[in-house]
C-alpha cells in the first residue's frame, strides 16, 4: 500500500457517516426509494461515489468485506479508510462489493444467516449502470404501502429470478444495496418482486 496512492474519505468523518447512516436506512425502510446521497467521497475508479460512502459508513475492523474482481482496486482504500479485513472467502464476509453485477450468479455464494440468526446475513453493496423508479418491476412488502416500480440496469439476467428466490429464504437470506453514482436503493430480504 502506497499511502500518496489513497484518496480521500470524508471529508468531516463523523458528520457524513451519520448523514449517510441515515439515507441507507431510508433506503432499507422504504424499498426501491432511490435516495440521494450528498457530499459523498470523490469514489474510487471502480466504485461509484454513493457505494465508497455506504462502505466508509458501515464498514470498520469488525466487519469482513469480500470484493469481486473489479472492486479489488479498492482493497487498500478501504484497508486504510475502514481498517477492515478483506476476506476472500465470501461465506464469510458480512459485506460484499459487487462492481460487476453481470458475473454475480448466485446471491447463495454468501452468508444467507441461519433461522436462529438471521442478522449474521451479508448486505451486498451492487454498483449498477442506471435506477429508476419510472417503470420496472413491481415490489411490495414491509416499508412499500402498495407498491413501488423499479427499474435497474447493469445486472445479470437472472438478477430479479435471484431476488425473488432470496426473499423466498425469509427469515435467512441476504440483503441488497443498489449504487449509482451518488444514488442508492436497497431491497431488503423481505421485499416481494413481481417481474
Amino acid at each position: 500500500m502506497t499511502i500518496q496512492n489513497i484518496r480521500p474519505g470524508f471529508d468531516d468523518p463523523v458528520m457524513r457517516s451519520q448523514s449517510t447512516f441515515r439515507k441507507v436506512l431510508e433506503a432499507m425502510s422504504h424499498p426501491g426509494r432511490i435516495v440521494d446521497i450528498d457530499n459523498t467521497p470523490e469514489g474510487l475508479v471502480d466504485l461509484s461515489p454513493a457505494a465508497t460512502a455506504v462502505c466508509l459508513t458501515l464498514v470498520d475492523f469488525e466487519t469482513p468485506i469480500w470484493l469481486d474482481k473489479k472492486a479489488l482496486s479498492a482493497s487498500d482504500y478501504l484497508k486504510f479508510h475502514c481498517n477492515c479485513p478483506i476476506t476472500e472467502l465470501s461465506t464469510a464476509a458480512q459485506f460484499a462489493v459487487i462492481a460487476a453485477p453481470q458475473e454475480l450468479t448466485s446471491f447463495e455464494t454468501f452468508n444467507l444467516g441461519s433461522n436462529e440468526y438471521p442478522d449474521r446475513a451479508a448486505t451486498l453493496i451492487i454498483e449498477v449502470e442506471s435506477l429508476s423508479n419510472a417503470e420496472g418491476v413491481t415490489l411490495t412488502g414491509p416499508g412499500i404501502e402498495h407498491s413501488a416500480k423499479l427499474s435497474v440496469s447493469g445486472v445479470s439476467e437472472n438478477f430479479w429470478q435471484q431476488v425473488q428466490n432470496n426473499s423466498a429464504l425469509f427469515p435467512r437470506g441476504v440483503d441488497l444495496v443498489l449504487t449509482c453514482g451518488k444514488q442508492l436503493a436497497a431491497l431488503p430480504r423481505t421485499t416481494q418482486v413481481e417481474v
